[in-house]
């Protein structure tokens, strides 16, 4: 991959009117790089954040395309249009809960829409994927959870159709020399994060004291990673590295939800009320990721810690406001 302004390269970032490929797209344009982003900017969340992300990053050198990834023909009018360094597919269906809903929107979405674009690349010569995965398939596994360890026994749709799209990219690295990077992310946050995600609506509803709808006690607990460390870490992984999985975590201790409520309730300066309801099947009580092979691959480590990032999530909320308490939670 370039790795200066001296010699730019293109690259492809699907889904990037979303909260971590629009991150993605941000840094690699920083870095004199040009980026041609692709969205359906479906409504699975309001659509207004996802515009504002796309206005973000706005420059000569940024290209938008408003499609799908499972739109074939459209695919190929853009990799015959250029030439792309690297494919950074971060396009997908998120949420766990909701996959039990519309399974077939997941499994086409994050498995045949990756299929896609590992079909295109093969067309047209593209060697490099960096294919964005889920902690959720560490479900039932010992922790800290270790890339090597065996996840083959999914808990959701989502975390089945991600599987799906991991084994899909050996395929083509296996036949056709694609070198894949697989980046496994772990609870990621910041400001302008997704309105399905829980620091997202728990500022929201602190902040206009509504009752925090909390699914079992509490005491399940998250690594929680920072978007713009998560961004970095997927921009070093387009490196040549063969076919490799890689944690992308904050490798410390998890914080509980309860935690995390008493962390926003200091920064909002008001107290959440608290609405209990039952551990949902297809969640984990705690994702805790060994980063040790992203230090040595990618010689990656989160910088942002805990506190400062909720200082940065809460501080966009409010100095966005009125627009950010009127986006519509899922």
């Amino acid at each position: 991959m370039p790795e200066s302004t001296e010699s730019p390269g293109t690259f492809l970032v699907t889904g990037c009117a979303g909260f971590i490929a629009s991150r993605v797209a941000a840094l690699l344009l920083e870095s004199g790089h040009r980026v041609v982003g692709i969205d359906n900017v479906n409504d699975y969340y309001d659509t207004t954040l996802k515009e504002h992300r796309v206005e973000s990053l706005a420059q000569d050198r940024f290209t938008f395309h408003r499609a799908d990834i499972e739109d074939e023909a459209a695919l190929a009018k853009l990799f015959d249009a250029d030439k792309f360094d690297a494919v950074f597919n971060l396009a997908a269906r998120a949420g766990v809960r909701y996959s039990m809903e519309n399974p077939h929107i997941y499994l086409s979405t994050n498995s045949m829409g990756s299929l896609n674009l590992l079909q295109q690349m093969h067309r047209t010569g593209v060697k490099k994927f960096v294919l964005a995965s889920t902690s959720s398939l560490y479900a039932g596994q010992p922790m800290p959870f270790q890339e090597s360890l065996p996840v083959n026994t999914p808990i959701s749709p989502y975390a089945a159709s991600k599987k799906s799209a991991e084994v899909m990219a050996f395929s083509y690295h296996h036949l056709y020399q694609i070198d894949v990077s697989i980046c496994r992310y772990f609870t990621v946050y910041g400001p302008a994060g997704r309105p399905d995600m829980s620091i997202f609506r728990f500022i929201r509803w602190i902040d206009d004291g509504v009752p925090i709808q909390l699914f079992g006690d509490g005491e399940q607990s998250r690594d929680f990673t920072y978007v713009d460390d998560i961004a970095r870490g997927t921009i070093a992984a387009a490196k040549p590295l063969g076919y490799e999985i890689i944690n992308l975590g904050g490798g410390g201790t998890p914080v509980t939800l309860n935690r995390l409520i008493e962390m926003l309730e200091q920064r909002l300066g008001k107290k959440a009320t608290i609405e209990y309801l039952p551990f949902h099947q297809a969640d984990m009580m705690t994702t805790s990721a060994d980063i040790s092979k992203a230090a040595k691959l990618l010689d990656w480590k989160p910088d942002v810690g805990l506190e400062q990032g909720l200082d940065e999530s809460v501080r966009w909320y409010q100095e966005n406001k009125p627009w950010s308490t009127q986006i519509v939670l899922p």
